[in-house]
């Protein structure tokens, strides 16, 4: 394993995260609040740690598998625990433990929180907790290979986690290429969901926070009741629509604004599903919510937002779901499972994996009935390779192994069974809010401090979907081959 070129990918992660400080910094100067001294005096120490591990570029630079997911699953724990410093050092956030929490849940953009009273944070602090989803919903070292020339042709390892999800459509040509379209496309899309919110009326210092939480579905509000706060049907809409979006697979867009192939993006199977399953939830909880509500119309507002936040690993609110009929809160449990698409900011299974199932699962039936036929699963009219398929059966058997193993740790806490299963769920599909005692207008503070490590791992593994974190972990890993 190619340990110096790790390292180096590492030094320059802290110059970026040294960069990213700075924007709480200024916010924090222009607001007077002296928590900016703790975002400078970090970004210093990374910008001091980072020199020493890119100070000089290795002789060999390239890598493989192995490099590229031990490169991303190091980065997301380096940036995580450089993130809570200024959280702990200031005294927002005293206890370590939950600090780091605040900050995971941040860059994996989770959403949870044990914050009790979130208002209460500085205004710097609460943009940093936005800005780190921003950071961490298309990548932070997808940003380094969009503009720096580091790894020699094997950035492709990098992307695969970065961007997670199986590959079963066409891709852009050149991996450096492709990294700058996709940031380009994901910075026009923030720009302009912001922009949209200001024409509401929203104040400009929270549609720069939301718009950072919202494009990198992450969940972070800087109100204690979320979305509910702004009472305007017209800002939650908006916010419907655009968590949404930025749960579609990123190649959808850049067949429609880059290539002005529109016909063949709306020909994305997985893309069609997705919207297929989003308005089917948003009809059935419309109709089992339809009596607390003025008229259906209102009850599906309300409905399509839920399963909007829900689906694509948001976690806004526009009510107590945890309130709503068991109905209701099944399907928002079963599509925190599902997840938005691949090749998106949200995270869950995705539904290219759940597709690929379902297809697989109806050949067997046929070869059950017909032992000679033969059938190949298609996609898009493409066939599914062998590898995507064997990828796919081995995710879902370790998904299940390692959800099982942190509900059972979680289970010690003395909360009760929907509390701790939703808390699993959530953190492992990086939604943030659950149901029970984790519900939209609750936190995870209570949990034990056993549980908040469980949860913060459960988070890590959801983001870069398991195995990243797996080969980080494995001790052969480690030994020289």
């Amino acid at each position: 394993m190619n340990k110096k070129i790790i390292t180096y990918y590492l030094g320059h992660t802290l110059y970026f995260q040294a960069l990213f400080l700075m924007v709480p910094f200024a916010v924090g100067m222009i607001y007077g609040e002296s928590v900016a001294f703790y975002y400078f005096s970090t970004a210093l120490g990374c910008l001091l740690v980072g020199y020493v591990f890119a100070r000089k570029k290795p002789a060999d630079s390239t890598f493989f598998a192995r490099e590229g997911f031990i490169c991303v699953a190091a980065s997301w724990i380096l940036l995580s625990v450089t993130g809570m410093l200024p959280f702990y050092l200031s005294g927002e956030i005293p206890v370590f433990e939950d600090a780091l929490f605040e900050s995971v849940s941040g860059f994996t953009t989770t959403g949870g929180t044990i914050l009790k009273d979130i208002e209460a944070l500085s205004r710097a602090s609460n943009l940093w907790r936005g800005f780190t989803h921003w950071i961490g919903g298309m990548g932070v070292l997808l940003f380094l290979i969009a503009i720096l020339p580091l790894a020699k042709g094997h950035n492709t390892h990098i992307m695969k986690v970065e961007l997670p999800g199986p590959k079963i459509g066409g891709t852009m040509p050149r991996v450096k290429g492709n990294a700058k379209i996709l940031y380009g496309l994901y910075i026009g899309m923030t720009l302009v969901y912001m922009f949209l919110l200001l024409v509401g009326g929203m104040p400009l210092y929270d549609a720069v926070t939301l718009g950072f939480s919202t494009a990198g579905t992450g969940g972070f509000c800087i109100k204690n009741d979320s979305m509910i706060f702004y009472n305007s049907y017209y800002l939650q809409a908006v916010t419907t629509v655009f968590m949404i979006l930025f749960g579609v697979n990123f190649n959808v867009f850049y067949l429609m604004f880059i290539l002005r192939k529109p016909l063949q993006a709306f020909k994305c199977e997985e893309m069609r599903w997705y919207i297929g399953i989003i308005l089917a939830s948003s009809v059935l909880i419309a109709f089992n919510i339809r009596d607390d509500f003025s008229s259906f119309p209102v009850a599906f507002h309300h409905a399509s937002f839920q399963v909007g936040s829900i689906i694509t690993s948001t976690g806004f609110c526009t009510q107590d779901f945890s309130l709503w009929p068991q109905f209701s809160q099944v399907i928002l449990l079963i599509l925190m499972f599902l997840g938005a698409c691949a090749g998106s900011t949200g995270c869950g299974i995705k539904i290219s994996r759940v597709l690929i199932m379902g297809k697989t699962i109806k050949k067997e039936l046929s070869t059950l009935l017909h032992p000679r036929y033969v059938k190949i699963l298609k996609i898009e009219g493409r066939p599914i390779e062998h590898e995507v398929l064997r990828s796919v059966n081995v995710f879902f058997i370790t998904y299940i192994l390692l959800f099982t193993i942190s509900f059972l740790i979680i289970s010690l806490d003395k909360f009760d069974f929907i509390t701790h299963f939703s808390a699993a769920a959530s953190t492992f599909n990086n939604i943030g809010p659950g149901l029970g005692q984790v519900g939209p207008l609750s936190n995870f503070s209570e949990f034990s401090t056993l549980s908040k490590y469980v949860m913060m791992l459960n988070m890590l593994f959801g983001r870069m979907e398991l195995f990243p974190m797996l080969l980080l972990l494995n001790p052969s890993t480690w030994r020289k081959s």
